[in-house]
Formats: C-alpha cells, sequence, structure tokens
C-alpha cells in the first residue's frame, strides 16, 4: 500500500523565476482564497488524494479550487523518472499499489459535484503494466458512484506497452490525453531520453485507431527555447497520428531545482499558435500563459460530443 500522506499547500502561486528576471504582467494573478477553495482541501485532504494541482505546484490551483475542481493523480506520489521541468517527487515507489485509491477519488468526485472528472498519474516504471490496471479501475469506480460524470485521462507513456494502452482505452474514457511535452529536439534534454518523442506519438496514434467514440488530446509547454518552426511541426506530427484537441500554455519553473525558463511567450505569440493549429483540422484548441492540458477540460467536452461523437460506448 502507497503512503496515504497528502501534498503540501503550494505556498505562492507565482513560480521560482529564473534567469529572465521579473515575470511580465500577464503571467500574474492572484492566488486562490475563501470558502470554496477551503472546501476543495478539505476534500482532497479527507479522501487522502493526490492531485496534481499540488505535486507540480500548478499555477492555476487556486482558480480551480475555487471552482470547486481538481485534476486527481492517482498511483502515489513518487515518480519513477525525473523530468527537468516536473517538481513532482521523483524516487523508487518500490512496486506498491493503493488498491483503495480508485474509490477514493471516485468519492472526492462526488464530494466535489465535479461534472468532468481529469484522472493522470505519475509514472510507474516499476510496475509491469505502468500503472494502466489502476487508470482502468479509476475509471469504473467514477462511474458506478458518479453516472454521469464524464472521465478524461491523462496517461504516461507505458513504456510504449500497447497491452498497458488497451487496457485504459477499453475502459473508454471520454478524452484520452497524453503530453508530447515539448518539441523532438528538447527531449533528450527535458526528459532525459529523446526516443520518448516517437513513444508519445505512437500511443496517440494507437488510441486514435482505437476508437472513433474518444477524443484523443495532447499537450506541449512552451517556454524551453523551441523556434517557431519546431512547435509547428510538431502540431503536424500530432494531426498526423491523430490527436483531434491540442493545449499550448507557457513554461513556468516550479522550484529552484527545475530547469529555468528561456523565454517568455507573448499572447499574442499564443493567438497565433491557436490559429496555426484550427488551420491543421484540430477541433479544439487552446493556448495561452496559464493554459495547462487539465485546466479548464471541461469546456471541449460538450462542443465536440455533439458535432462528432455522438454518445460514448462504455
Amino acid at each position: 500500500m502507497t503512503e496515504n500522506k497528502t501534498e503540501q499547500d503550494v505556498p505562492s502561486a507565482t513560480p521560482s523565476k529564473g534567469a529572465l528576471g521579473e515575470f511580465p504582467p500577464w503571467l500574474r494573478r492572484p492566488w486562490g482564497s475563501g470558502a470554496l477553495f477551503e472546501s476543495t482541501r478539505n476534500v482532497v485532504q479527507g479522501y487522502r488524494v493526490h492531485t496534481v494541482c499540488q505535486s507540480a505546484r500548478c499555477p492555476n490551483q487556486g482558480d480551480c479550487w475555487q471552482r470547486r475542481t481538481a485534476t486527481f493523480m492517482i498511483l502515489g506520489n513518487v515518480c519513477t523518472r525525473n523530468c527537468l521541468f516536473c517538481s513532482v517527487r521523483s524516487g523508487n515507489p518500490a512496486r506498491n499499489v493503493d488498491l483503495e485509491e480508485p474509490l477514493r477519488v471516485a468519492e472526492a468526485v462526488r464530494a466535489l459535484s465535479i461534472r468532468h472528472a481529469v484522472i493522470t498519474s505519475v509514472t510507474r516504471d516499476d510496475l509491469h503494466d505502468g500503472g494502466a490496471q489502476q487508470f482502468l479501475n479509476t475509471i469504473r469506480a467514477i462511474r458506478e458512484i458518479n453516472p454521469h460524470t464524464t472521465v478524461e485521462v491523462l496517461t504516461p507513456d507505458f513504456k510504449g506497452d500497447v497491452n498497458a494502452v488497451r487496457t485504459v482505452a477499453e475502459a473508454y474514457p471520454e478524452v484520452f490525453g497524453h503530453n508530447i511535452e515539448t518539441v523532438e529536439r528538447l527531449h533528450a534534454v527535458l526528459r532525459r531520453n529523446g526516443r520518448l518523442y516517437e513513444k508519445s506519438l505512437s500511443l496517440l496514434r494507437f488510441v486514435s485507431g482505437f476508437s472513433d467514440k474518444i477524443i484523443v488530446k495532447s499537450a506541449l509547454m512552451l517556454g524551453h527555447g523551441e523556434t517557431r518552426d519546431e512547435i509547428v511541426k510538431t502540431l503536424q506530427d500530432l494531426r498526423e497520428v491523430g490527436c483531434q484537441v491540442v493545449a499550448m500554455g507557457q513554461y513556468l519553473r516550479p522550484t529552484k531545482s527545475q530547469r529555468a525558463v528561456q523565454r517568455y511567450i507573448t499572447p499574442d505569440e499564443f493567438q497565433e499558435l491557436e490559429q496555426i493549429a484550427y488551420s491543421m483540422g484540430f477541433l479544439f484548441v487552446t493556448a495561452g500563459p496559464f493554459v495547462r492540458s487539465s485546466y479548464r477540460a471541461e469546456e471541449p467536452i460538450s462542443m465536440l460530443k455533439e458535432k462528432r461523437f455522438g454518445s460514448v460506448a462504455r
């Protein structure tokens, strides 16, 4: 069984500054507070669930928690990888899996009255299936207790194991997300493995071909030193493997232990990239300084389901 500790709240909504100095004005926002924020925190703590909001020091935590929603992170709070952009604790989970976690997540979803639940996880290379069964169990638990809630998963790459990807896809989450994270050239630097770019594209290609009832989604963080041409090429690669929804946001250094920001992308640049992505045929695009793969993830669901997908097979 994994430890049942919850993460400490992020002390500030403003991540650590990098070599670029002061943040531009578009990257400033107030931190969350008030009764709704406290209510969400009480649910997270009461049900002993992890959230990427806390573990990854997400700058949107205040806004999301004031709207009584959170992105749940299953399979504990220790990642077997150590990507340079991520503040989630790295280590060896020693194959520990909390079998009661799916039920607690489902109960937390009910307590918060969440209508679109986003489930992600740490990467668990220590498990033979990368944690796919825990994703499956969590989806089933959410639907058992919250039959009207749609589900979005944001999975790791499962080391390229097609059977693990199939295990999650066979639960038919309304949205299957897997983040490409950055452009191909920077995978070797940020993720310490350049081959992960192709693995990510292969995963998205498989899910796209698995069922047209599942919305396929990806995301990348900008500001690591990528060029405009590299961003466009990444978007083209995502479309070619069948990705339908894409999110692009500004990388913000969570702590001084992570890689420094190389450049701040302006709101106008994000708007231009959003239009480029739409011109490629993406069905829904979000791009902006505070955009994250799970931020306001519920917004495209109703539109996309009505426009193209119809009812989702379960």
